[in-house]
């Protein structure tokens, strides 16, 4: 498996645990009573761009291949 083909499940994974982990200090932070104190990250769209750059650079690589 190449390393761009590697590196989409990983990117998603990251992305995912990134996003529970925010939501998750968002919850603790509202029962504290400091949600004006928390900033939340668009944790999801910056994971869609990496992904999608990711498979592009998949797409060109594995076209260069000649058989």
């Amino acid at each position: 498996m190449c390393v761009f083909c590697a590196a989409i499940p990983a990117t998603l994974a990251v992305g995912a645990r990134l996003n529970a982990k925010q939501n998750e200090s968002q919850k603790i932070a509202e029962s504290q009573g400091l949600i004006g104190d928390h900033k939340k990250l668009p944790v999801g769209p910056l994971t869609i761009i990496a992904v999608s750059g990711l498979v592009v650079s998949s797409v060109i690589y594995h076209s260069q291949f000649r058989y």
